[in-house]
């Protein structure tokens, strides 16, 4: 009996050994199966915060620091172990760490590791290659544009400030060395001529800091009252200047007046485009109010070219008293020309990046950083630009002039066509409408017209845009600001010294003209936003029925646009 107690206690000892080791292995394999379903649900969290991050908006900064490989804070897992290997949908088991045990069982063997995955990073950006990237990288280009004329602008802006500050120096030289006729001569400049000219440029900003507000006030009467007052105003200093009965003022008074009937004619015949180009022009507008500062780089252009004026003005008075005074007085109006035409435009760019953008990627960019862009990467297309877009769109005004006029003899016929044919291929690869595609994708002047006007002929647009009225628009309120600072400037000088009211009269309506440009720099930039952002998308949710509708006129034949083209057989 003895041995019969001590063999059924072994036994139940080695059961109970069994029992204890069956539990100890399920207890082992449950911690294993919560390890991997703990694994598989962090991984199925990490791939959910992915794909949340795929659904941001393309713009949004976060999405583009991911899609940039900017994301190492969310997807760059630790260095690996290359004991170990990561933990993926098939991974191996980790390593057991089994209790000390008296009679450990034999331990059944482990299957060979699988091969690990790739780091969790690539993982990451697999999921977000489906995203274009180079529409979102050509936003923020840094290439800079037309690098030759932006040397070119340089080297002559150097030149002309050297000069001018060497022309002071002579004429303060001549005014306080010399004695006799160059003293009095230019003592006599500044007395009756200085003032004046200073005052035609304060006048010339409040103008134009007026016409920018009224026509973002009241843009559909002040498209009327535009066409109309320029008429009045030209009419008035022209019958002014003759009335002085001086040749030349009776010069300039004649031209004023023939301008004048040619204004007139002109706002006659675009009567029919007036109710579109105020729809358009209001539409175009809507977006300024979002951006507080967006008028920040007319008010630093305005307050720049004020400046440069005045010491152009000294300049002036000093080629006076140095040799051939003419040529070297039109070549200082040329400089003047230029630069200020580069500020407008300078002001052109930042506008229409800023309403680009929003047009085109909801977003709202900001002014400041879009203005150190145009000073900057785009500058030297602003330079070409400001170069050949007036000669150009002058050429082709008169191209179409001719077109108008050709009649019935064939050697006008064939002269007319081939000039308007010559100016529509030029004005294809370099016109106005290339600013928009410049500022928002910072590509080069001649490339940039070319895609533009790629886009309105894919889209139907090129009658519409070719009869727009916006930049005629823009160029009588110059011209108005011009001849009310004629009126104003030769009234004073023929009161004070008679011999100089033409030259005075020239130099305020030129100063006048150019201030008064670079303040309407804003809403020609939005109407050019306008057509050119529509011609990308137009399904876009910014943009209503007005174009389409416009479009659908056309194709029925309800309205006829009088701007002659080149035919399609010619083309």
């Amino acid at each position: 009996m003895g041995a019969t107690d001590t063999v059924k206690a072994v036994e139940e000892r080695e059961n109970r050994g069994e029992e204890e080791t069956e539990k100890k292995k399920k207890k082992q394999r449950g911690v294993k199966a919560n390890d991997e379903e703990e694994g598989d649900k962090d991984e199925l969290n990490h791939h959910r915060f992915l794909a949340s991050l795929n659904r941001l908006n393309p713009t949004n900064p976060l999405r583009i620091i991911v899609n940039n490989g900017g994301g190492g804070r969310f997807t760059t897992p630790p260095p690996p172990n290359p004991a170990q290997p990561l933990r993926s949908s098939s991974r191996a088991p980790p390593p057991i760490q089994t209790p000390p045990v008296r009679a450990p069982p034999p331990e059944e063997p482990q299957p060979p590791p699988s091969p690990s995955p790739p780091p969790l990073q690539h993982q990451s950006r697999s999921l977000f290659s489906q995203t274009p990237q180079e529409t979102l990288a050509s936003l923020n280009s840094s290439k800079y544009t037309n690098k030759f004329f932006l040397l070119l602008f340089i080297l002559h802006k150097i030149a002309a400030i050297g000069f001018v500050c060497f022309l002071v120096f002579r004429g303060v030289q001549g005014l306080i060395d010399s004695n006799g006729s160059v003293k009095r001569k230019e003592q006599r400049i500044l007395r009756f001529l200085l003032p004046q000219v200073e005052a035609a440029s304060l006048l010339s900003i409040v103008l134009a800091f007026s016409w920018q507000m009224a026509i973002r006030l009241w843009p559909e009467f002040m498209i009327h009252f535009i066409l109309w007052s320029t008429f009045l105003m030209s009419l008035s200093s022209g019958i002014l200047l003759l009335c002085f009965q001086m040749p030349a003022t009776d010069a300039v008074g004649v031209s004023l007046i023939a301008f004048s009937i040619g204004n007139g004619l002109y706002a006659c015949w675009v009567t029919r485009r007036i109710k579109f180009c105020t729809k358009i022009l209001v539409k175009s507008l809507e977006p300024v109010s979002k951006f507080s500062d967006l008028n920040l780089p007319t008010y630093y252009m305005l307050a720049a070219g004020f400046f440069w004026m005045s010491l152009w003005i000294f300049g002036v008075i000093g080629a006076l008293n140095f040799y051939f005074p003419p040529v070297v007085i039109i070549g200082l109006v040329l400089s003047l020309a230029w630069t200020t035409e580069v500020m407008r435009n300078v002001v052109n760019l930042t506008v229409s990046r800023v309403i680009a953008l929003f047009y085109l990627r909801g977003m709202q960019s900001s002014t400041r950083f879009s203005f150190q862009r145009a000073l900057s990467r785009n500058l030297g297309s602003a330079c070409l630009g400001s170069l050949f877009v007036p000669t150009i769109e002058a050429l082709r005004i008169v191209a179409r002039g001719l077109n108008l006029l050709k009649g019935e003899d064939e050697f006008m016929f064939c002269c007319a066509n081939c000039c308007l044919k010559l100016m529509t291929f030029i004005f294809e690869h370099g016109n106005g409408w290339a600013f928009v595609q410049i500022a928002a994708y910072g590509k080069g002047f001649v490339r940039a017209s070319q895609d533009t006007w790629k886009l309105f002929e894919d889209v139907d647009m090129v009658e519409i845009v070719d009869a727009d009225i916006t930049s005629s628009i823009c160029f009588l309120t110059g011209i108005c600001s011009g001849c009310v600072c004629v009126i104003v400037a030769a009234a004073w000088t023929h009161t004070v010294y008679k011999p100089f009211t033409a030259t005075i009269s020239l130099l305020a309506f030129f100063i006048g003209y150019l201030m008064t440009r670079i303040s309407m720099a804003l809403p020609h930039a939005c109407v050019s936003c306008y057509y050119a952002c529509y011609a990308e998308n137009p399904e876009s949710r910014f943009f209503d029925k007005t174009i389409k509708e416009r479009q659908a006129l056309i194709k029925h034949g309800r309205v006829v646009v009088h701007t002659p083209r080149v035919r399609r057989a010619l083309a």
